[in-house]
């Protein structure tokens, strides 16, 4: 496996595993003797970046991460998440104050089965604690050695800025793929100024981009994408013009929608590190197999180009979730 360096010194495996949906968003929780085996799998194949949070579930998924890299935590990186409230295992609204990061990396730590968080990101920015205060916090846990490295999550750029004066920020942990770019006018060249890595999250579009989903397709109980504009019936259905894209390219490079939608992400700058979840081993594989695609010059402004003549229906989340959701 490639890797690329977040921040200054963190050295990570070109993509890493986003270990959420094995636990939380997507319906039932898979079940945990077969996700240990895909964390573990993942191992094996060459990845060493595995992100959870403690929303996720909440605590399980820590707990899920902990025990399947227990026998390779020293040869691993764990990045792990603070910033919300849990009451009676439920998500109820963001918390950064100081004593509730402290509580946090404890309660973490414990469950990951590690000594020192790799990665510490804010998950959600709290509009009730200046970020110069939850940076300050976080650097006195370096200072302490319970953290390596501070991490912010969907933040804009001028929380990035404020936050990196009182500690470097190591990786910026926030959306993006080939239909949703928004980062690319102000946040991107403000964390490629500060040399601060990029992590994007959901790079498949939550599965969308794969082409396995079209608007037949039946989200379980429980799965966010129920409540997800951009992934109603209809939304689905006149997404697809965006498929027709991918799959062009796909064919060309004998590859998947998947590898492609990958490939792209992983070619816009060497310090970007796409985490795309999975609960199955063979799409593990598949997602690894990106990292080996390359572009030529005109091939990756030609998938550009073509991709932001699509005109993509629905917003990534309604405006209550914009506010509050923890994913």
């Amino acid at each position: 496996m490639k890797k690329r360096i977040l921040g200054k010194n963190l050295e990570v495996s070109a993509i890493g595993l986003g270990c959420m949906g094995m636990s939380f968003g997507y319906g039932p929780a898979g079940e945990k003797s077969a996700m240990i085996k895909v964390i573990r799998a993942a191992f094996e194949q060459g990845i060493t970046f595995f992100d959870t949070a403690e929303v996720y579930g909440p605590y399980t998924n820590e707990e899920l991460v902990g025990e399947a890299l227990a026998p390779f935590k020293n040869e691993v990186l764990i990045a792990t998440k603070f910033g919300f409230n849990i009451v009676d295992g439920k998500i109820s609204g963001v918390n950064s104050r100081p004593e509730n990061i402290r509580k946090v990396a404890e309660e973490s730590l414990k469950r990951l089965k590690i000594e020192v968080i790799d990665l510490f990101y804010q998950h959600r920015v709290d509009p009730n604690i200046p970020i110069e205060e939850v940076a300050g916090t976080v650097k006195d846990l370096i200072k302490e050695g319970k953290v390596k490295h501070f991490g912010l999550s969907e933040a804009g750029a001028g929380t990035i800025r404020k936050a990196y004066a009182e500690q470097a920020v190591t990786a910026l942990q926030s959306e993006y793929s080939l239909w949703t770019r928004q980062h690319e006018t102000e946040i991107i060249p403000t964390i490629e100024e500060l040399g601060i890595g990029f992590v994007p999250f959901s790079p498949l579009g939550r599965g969308f981009l794969t082409g396995k989903l079209d608007e037949t397709t039946k989200f379980a109980e429980g799965d966010i994408r129920n409540n997800l504009p951009r992934y109603t019936e209809e939304a689905r259905a006149s997404n697809k013009d965006l498929l027709s894209v991918i799959e062009h390219f796909a064919q060309e490079k004998e590859t998947t929608n998947a590898q492609v939608a990958l490939a792209w992400i992983l070619a816009q700058k060497p310090w970007i590190v796409p985490i795309p979840g999975t609960t199955k081993i063979h799409r593990l594989t598949e997602n690894i197999g990106a990292v080996s695609i390359t572009f030529t010059d005109s091939e990756l402004a030609e998938l550009t180009t073509a991709s932001e003549e699509v005109k993509i229906m629905g917003t990534r989340y309604n405006d209550e979730m914009e506010k509050s959701t923890g994913l």
